[in-house]
């Protein structure tokens, strides 16, 4: 039975309810241009309202993990000139919040173990049908799943317009502590977002399905979900994103202008040509003083092929 007399053990330190956004590159290997238009579009999203943009390392999944990647995360986007505001926040020492909220949300019934493989996922059509839900398993050998009893799966994205998911996929019990005792995404996001103050999460929208199952967990924890804007996604072609493990290739940060004039054009604003060997910070400068959410590209997905066959970039590789 869930309890409303009590309080996750987790508190917002913004304040002044300025607004403030994040990236939160993982450090699997170094940025690449899918990366950049993420940077780019959250940046300016924050600084055209005053506000603050942090770096977040989700650095939470050792083995993923390039030891190089941090150093090389941070070069880039200064090399971009794309400068976060206050300390760095990785993930590897949230470990005290993020136990704290496992233990709250298992006070309150709201999380269980399970025991259920992948494969045996995969095999029922690939969405977790709360097989150990009433199992009252123990933790060891097994995953901690929430108890999504949410009722909405819907959102107004900030570029996308509405959002829906079928109560089916959205409204999975997904994973918030693996069997291997690494802390899930869905859990370490939404409880940094919360800590930090998060006003917006401005990403890919390969994240939409992400953001609509972590849109329970910030009710379940009752605090108020951030805003989303879900920009769209590079990819090689239809459904194959760039990515780290897709081999995409790392962003030259020698050619940083030429960078920061593709992502501001690939986000869909009439970025003049003359403007494309400035220098990164008077590019940024003309991004923040055109930035309009409504004249940007509002599709989930833009192929870099057909994109890049408008421009004479000899030497831009993705």
């Amino acid at each position: 039975m869930h309890s409303s007399e009590s309080f996750p053990p987790i508190q917002s330190n913004n304040v002044s309810n300025e607004y403030r956004g994040r990236f939160a590159p993982s450090p699997s290997g170094a940025l690449h241009f899918g990366s950049l238009v993420a940077a780019v579009g959250g940046y300016l999203q924050a600084k055209t309202q005053q506000g603050k943009w942090l770096l977040r390392i989700d650095d939470i999944d050792p083995p993923r993990q390039d030891p190089e990647a941090i150093d090389l995360i941070q070069r880039s986007l200064e090399a971009h000139h794309l400068f976060w505001d206050e300390s760095i926040i990785f993930q590897s020492q949230q470990s005290q919040v993020y136990d704290d909220v496992i233990e709250w949300l298992q006070q309150q019934g709201l999380s269980y173990y399970c025991q259920c493989t992948r494969k045996q996922i995969h095999a029922e059509g690939g969405v977790y049908l709360g097989h150990c839900r009433e199992l009252n398993l123990g933790s060891h050998d097994h995953s901690m799943r929430f108890r999504n009893d949410a009722e909405s799966f819907e959102f107004t994205d900030a570029l996308l317009g509405h959002i829906s998911f079928p109560k089916n996929i959205a409204g999975e019990d997904f994973i918030i502590k693996r069997k291997d005792g690494l802390y899930a995404y869905h859990l370490a996001s939404v409880v940094d977002d919360i800590q930090f103050g998060i006003t917006e999460v401005v990403r890919g929208a390969d994240l939409l399905y992400p953001s609509a199952c972590q849109l329970a967990l910030f009710e379940a924890l009752h605090a108020k979900p951030p805003n989303m804007l879900h920009l769209p996604v590079a990819v090689f072609s239809p459904g194959r994103k760039l990515s780290k493990q897709g081999h995409a290739q790392p962003l030259r940060d020698k050619l940083a202008s030429e960078n920061l004039y593709l992502a501001l054009a690939f986000l869909g604003l009439p970025v003049p040509a003359t403007i494309m060997h400035d220098t990164p910070e008077n590019i940024l400068r003309w991004g923040a003083e055109n930035w309009r959410v409504g004249s940007l590209y509002a599709k989930p997905e833009r192929e870099m092929a057909s994109f890049l066959s408008q421009f004479n970039c000899d030497h831009f590789s993705y």
